[in-house]
């Protein structure tokens, strides 16, 4: 009996979960409603009970990340439909194949930044993706290489979304509502990095920049790969023009190409 259960006056969860399982077989315990509520999973998706599952998907990864130490971490936004260069022939359009580049600069970038984290325990600059494929596995099997850890924010999906075989296992999460996944990615990020991607990388990315932008969130090294792709999607002159951003929102990203480039700017980023 370990010290936790020495202290505890009354049976944990757990144990009379346990003790359901070997009661007698009736139709009375046979009944849904006869079911622990925490133990009942029809029970706990229903639709009344949104605001309990909200919650236990902000504890879940919560408390696992402060068990290990977790401090700090760099997050890797990214397409997950950008190949390995090895396998650029299969991609959707040139243009895509084009890209496949960034994954070797992206497996780079974390495997650079995963050395550094290495002198911590892996508890600071723990690279921290969304856990599928594309510049995602690239993170974290550069972290891997490094002989780090990494951490994967997976998300339900119909298509696309899988765990990478990169992930470390006790640091792989599966969330079902992409607004408390979102705030699991910036809750301890101590950078953002943002490659080449669509619609899922746009929308990460502009929410960490609006929260930035309008002080809910502090400042901090905020850096995009590849300033050909973003410049030629996203025309940011224009929004500073048109006045519906400020000229001096411009200055809360830099744009690079190398991961060393990108570890520098990380370094001197001015606090």
């Amino acid at each position: 009996m370990n010290e936790e259960s020495r202290r505890r006056v009354f049976p944990d969860a757990g144990e009379d979960v346990r003790h359901t399982r070997v009661i007698p077989d009736t139709p009375q315990t046979r009944a849904p409603a006869y079911r622990l509520a925490f133990a009942d999973p029809e029970f706990l998706c229903r639709d009344e009970l949104r605001p309990v599952r909200l919650q236990l998907e902000l504890l879940k990864p919560e408390l696992t990340l402060a068990e290990r130490g977790i401090q700090s971490t760099i997050v890797m936004f990214g397409g997950a439909r950008i190949p390995r260069p090895e396998e650029k022939h299969t991609a959707a359009t040139p243009t895509l194949a084009d890209l496949s580049g960034y994954y070797e600069v992206a497996r780079e970038f974390a495997r650079l930044m995963t050395e550094k984290s290495l002198a911590s325990g892996c508890r600071e600059n723990v690279i921290c993706t969304g856990g599928g494929p594309g510049v995602m596995e690239a993170g974290n099997m550069g972290a891997a290489e490094a002989g780090g850890c990494s951490i994967g924010l997976n998300i339900v999906l119909p298509h696309e979304q899988a765990p990478n075989e990169y992930v470390t296992p006790e640091l792989c999460f599966n969330f079902h509502y992409f607004g408390i996944r979102k705030m699991h990615f910036l809750l301890r990020a101590k950078a953002v990095v943002v490659f080449p991607g669509g619609f899922g990388t746009l929308d990460e990315m502009f929410e960490a920049l609006t929260l930035i932008q309008t002080d809910r969130m502090k400042r901090l090294p905020f850096l995009l790969f590849g300033e050909a792709f973003w410049r030629r999607i996203i025309n940011w002159e224009a929004l500073a023009e048109a006045g519906t951003i400020s000229p001096e929102d411009l200055d809360l990203f830099r744009f690079v190409d190398t991961a060393e480039d990108a570890v520098r700017l990380i370094e001197t980023w001015p606090g």
